[in-house]
């Protein structure tokens, strides 16, 4: 059984910071690519930015500059240093890992519940 939780959102001021962070707990599975999506209120979930185990990560044009993920994998836990944040970057942000099951080998895809990130004044 796999489990993924989020933490570190709150209410900030406009330009200010967070740092989120996701584990994957459990046994029996290995985690190749981790990947932080954002929903907006009232909006679709949209991607933020994804790291695989071999070091490489990509961001959403928008969060470019301004937010930083990092990976432990000797702990299956990921960060989102979100830096210099906008009222639009109000949103959940939710954690999604993706991986493989150790025994039967079955494709791992995994979510956490989200954690709330407000940013007004």
């Amino acid at each position: 059984q796999v489990q993924v939780s989020e933490s570190g959102g709150g209410s900030v001021q406009p330009g200010g910071a967070l740092k989120l962070s996701c584990a994957a707990s459990g046994n029996g599975f290995t985690v190749d690519t981790m990947v932080w999506y954002c929903q907006a209120p009232g909006k679709e979930r949209e991607l933020v930015a994804t790291n695989t185990n071999r070091g490489i990560t990509t961001y959403a044009d928008s969060m470019k500059g301004r937010f930083t993920i990092s990976r432990d994998n000797g702990k299956n836990t990921m960060y989102l240093q979100l830096n210099s944040l906008k009222p639009e970057d109000t949103a959940v942000y939710y954690c999604n890992i993706k991986g493989l099951y150790s025994w039967s080998h079955n494709p791992l895809d995994a979510w956490g519940q989200g954690t709330l990130v407000t940013v007004s004044s």
